[in-house]
């Protein structure tokens, strides 16, 4: 039985668990809710998600909603095919997955995240972006990404020399930001530009990436 995925194609937690989907070779079906509509605010979806936010993932009676938890679900109900994402056979290599998926959560995404809703969502509620919320956020990435630069200086991905969901968890929200002025914080940093290069240009993202049109001109 394939796995449902209920969410919308540019929605950058939706494509965070189907680019894991991709990596792993997984049959699935997206199933769209309309977001403008509001239909993640409304039942049926609260029955699935009572936080009434995307995706939620369908696997026969198991229903699963956070798109980390769901994309480490995926990789590992199959683990055994596709990208090795959670590295299974190396319980230290594993371990700086898990590290690094933190870091992503704790402190990257606490900081990116802000600045994507000032330039992408805020205009569709009618309000320009807020500079200062910008500008606070983009200080804080640039702290964060300073981090970045240094470890991705050592080695060619986040938790080692090699590819895992600690570098994917970073992929969607990071196409949005690098279509903002804002870009230049990774652009000008040479390791985090060309570890960015190298994750966004996989196969499984590029998949993904063609429907995350959401950003191109603030709607």
């Amino acid at each position: 039985m394939a796995l449902k995925l209920y969410g919308a194609a540019l929605s950058p937690c939706t494509s965070r668990v189907m680019t894991c989907l991709h990596e792993k070779e997984a049959d699935f079906e997206l199933v769209p809710i309309d977001l403008f509509a509001g239909e993640h605010k409304q039942l049926p979806f609260l029955a699935k998600n009572p936080f009434g936010q995307i995706p939620v993932l369908e696997d026969g009676d198991l229903s699963l909603f956070e798109s980390r938890a769901i994309s480490a679900y995926v990789a590992e109900k199959f683990k055994e095919t596709g990208n090795d994402l959670i590295r299974h056979q190396s319980f230290k290599e594993a371990a700086e997955v898990k590290v690094w998926m933190e870091v992503e959560s704790q402190h990257y995404h606490p900081a990116i995240s802000p600045i994507i809703f000032q330039f992408f969502a805020a205009p569709l509620q009618g309000k320009p972006p807020d500079q200062a919320i910008i500008d606070e956020n983009a200080a804080k990435l640039g702290k964060v990404l300073d981090v970045y630069e240094d470890k991705l200086g050592r080695t060619k991905y986040l938790a080692g020399d090699f590819y895992s969901l600690a570098d994917l968890f970073h992929l969607s929200f990071t196409y949005y930001f690098m279509k903002t002025p804002c870009a230049d914080l990774i652009n000008e940093r040479p390791h985090v530009k060309a570890w960015w290069e190298d994750i966004s240009s996989r196969p499984a993202f590029q998949k993904v990436a063609s429907a995350m049109n959401f950003g191109e001109n603030g709607n």
